[in-house]
C-alpha cells in the first residue's frame, strides 16, 4: 500500500499542472473576458480596454499563462476580478458550506442506499425489492436541476416547511448556539436531500445487484450450511465483499465534496464553491475559475488514492504490500 501511495502522491503535481493548464487555455481561447461582461451604461470602448490592460487581458494567451503559472508556483491564486477578494481567502470562506452539504449528502447516499439494497435482498422478487427497484430507476433518471426546482416549489414555496434558499435565516447571529444550529439544518436537509437521494438511488441498484451475485458463492452457502441466521449471512458474510466497488466509488466522491454540486447550489443560493464557479464562469473571472479548477483537480487526483485504499482496507487481496 505504501508504493501505491508514493506512486500517487508522485502523480499529484504534473496531473494538477495539466488539468489546470487544459482549463486556462479553453477559458483564456474563449471569446469575450471580464471586461466584455461588465455591464455599465457609462462604460465607453476606451474604457474597457484599458480594463483589459489592467488585467493583462490585452496580453497574448502564452504570456497570460507565464504570469498566472509563475504565480501558482509562489502560491498566489490571484484576486478575484469581481469582488477583489483574494482567491486564496474565497475559498476559505466557500468551502466549508461545500463540504458540509456534501458530506451530509454522502452520509445520506451511503446509510439510505446500503439499506435498501440490503432489505430488498433478504427477499429478492418480493414487494420492497420490486418497489424500491422501479422507485430508484425513477430517481436517479431524474434531471437534477428538475428535482431541486420542484422540492423548492413543493416543500418551501406550497407547503413552507423549509427555506427555499441560503444557508442561514436572517438575524441567525442574534440566535443561541444551539438555535443557530437548527437553523442551519433546517436550511440544509432541502438541499441534501436532493443531492443524496439521487446518488442513493444509485447505490441501491448497484450494491443489490452485488449482494444478489455474492449470495451464489461457495463461502455463502457454507455459512448457510453451518446453521448460522439468516441476518447475520447477510449483514457480515455478503456485506463486506460487495461494499468493495461502493468504498471505491465512495473515494471518488471526494472531488464532489470539494468542487460542490453547481445545480443545487445555485438553486438553493448555497454559498459554496458550486455557487462561486457558476457566478465567476458568467463574469469570466478567470482567476476564480483556476483556483476552484486547481482545487477540484486535487480533489479528483486524492479520491482516487482515497478510493484505492479503502479497496485495500475491504479486501486485504489487494495490498501490495505486508500488512
Amino acid at each position: 500500500m505504501k508504493s501505491l501511495v508514493i506512486r500517487r502522491l508522485l502523480l499529484l503535481i504534473p496531473m494538477v499542472w495539466l488539468v489546470a493548464t487544459l482549463t486556462f487555455i479553453v477559458v483564456a481561447a474563449a471569446p469575450g473576458s471580464y471586461a466584455d461582461t461588465v455591464d455599465h451604461p457609462g462604460l465607453t470602448a476606451e474604457q474597457r480596454e484599458a480594463l483589459r490592460a489592467r488585467y493583462g487581458l490585452d496580453q497574448p494567451i502564452h504570456r497570460q499563462y507565464l504570469s498566472w503559472l509563475g504565480s501558482i508556483v509562489t502560491g498566489d491564486l490571484g484576486t478575484s476580478f469581481v469582488t477583489k477578494e483574494p482567491v486564496d481567502r474565497l475559498l476559505a470562506r466557500t468551502l466549508p458550506p461545500t463540504l458540509l452539504l456534501g458530506a451530509s449528502a454522502l452520509l445520506l447516499d451511503f446509510i439510505l442506499g446500503v439499506w435498501i439494497a440490503v432489505t430488498a435482498v433478504r427477499k429478492p422478487r418480493g414487494w420492497f425489492d420490486r418497489i424500491s427497484s422501479v422507485v430508484s430507476l425513477g430517481i436517479a433518471g431524474l434531471p437534477s436541476f428538475w428535482v431541486a426546482g420542484l422540492t423548492v416549489l413543493v416543500f418551501a414555496l406550497l407547503l413552507g416547511w423549509f427555506p427555499a434558499s441560503h444557508m442561514h435565516s436572517v438575524g441567525a447571529d442574534t440566535l443561541s448556539p444551539l438555535a443557530s444550529l437548527g437553523d442551519l439544518l433546517h436550511h440544509l436537509l432541502l438541499p441534501a436531500a436532493c443531492l443524496g437521494l439521487a446518488a442513493a438511488a444509485g447505490t441501491a441498484r448497484y450494491l443489490r445487484s452485488t449482494l444478489l451475485d455474492i449470495r451464489g458463492e461457495r463461502f455463502i452457502l457454507a455459512a448457510r450450511a453451518r446453521g448460522l441466521d439468516e441476518g447475520r449471512i447477510l449483514w457480515v458474510h455478503t456485506l463486506r465483499p460487495a461494499l468493495l466497488p461502493v468504498v471505491t466509488i465512495l473515494g471518488l466522491s471526494l472531488p464532489f465534496l470539494v468542487s460542490g454540486s453547481v445545480v443545487i447550489e445555485s438553486v438553493f443560493s448555497w454559498p459554496g464553491v458550486g455557487l462561486a464557479l457558476l457566478q465567476a464562469a458568467y463574469a469570466r473571472d478567470v482567476p476564480v475559475i483556476m483556483g476552484i479548477t486547481l482545487l477540484g483537480a486535487v480533489a479528483v487526483l486524492v479520491g482516487s488514492l482515497v478510493a484505492d485504499v479503502l479497496y485495500a482496507v475491504v479486501d486485504p487481496r489487494a495490498r501490495e504490500d505486508g500488512p
